[in-house]
């Protein structure tokens, strides 16, 4: 049985409604973003991409790794904390800066961050 499911590539960036308004002209998706300007989306059906504002952001400087590339997972889960215990017996270690209550920040075994979010109803 999975832990997670519906997996959603997050894209840091310094304004999230000109990266939805490109990439919504680009593919021919929907696009929204939030009042507050912090958190943007397009999607085509059952595939999206989240856009999430970062302050200072730095753009990166590919093929360099000064600056890596920024771009992490999210996964929806029905329990945090069963889907904790699990992650982490998968290899995965919890992040010590936990910045929000309806998700919860790993590092897979490479040390790249990912985001165990709650699914709340409708």
């Amino acid at each position: 049985m999975a832990i997670a499911r519906n997996p959603q590539f997050v894209i840091d960036c310094p304004e999230p409604r000109v990266l939805a308004d490109f990439y919504a002209a680009l593919l021919g998706w929907e696009s929204a973003v939030e009042e507050d300007g912090s958190w943007g989306s397009v999607w085509s059906g059952d595939r999206s991409i989240q856009l999430q504002r970062v302050d200072d952001y730095r753009a990166p400087d590919w093929p360099g790794q000064d600056v890596p590339q920024q771009v992490h997972l999210d996964v929806d889960v029905d329990d945090l904390d069963k889907a904790e215990t699990a992650t982490l017996a998968l290899g995965a270690t919890k992040h010590p800066h936990q910045p929000g209550t309806s998700f919860r920040v790993f590092l897979d075994p490479a040390g790249h961050p990912f985001c165990l979010c709650r699914v709340t109803a409708a």
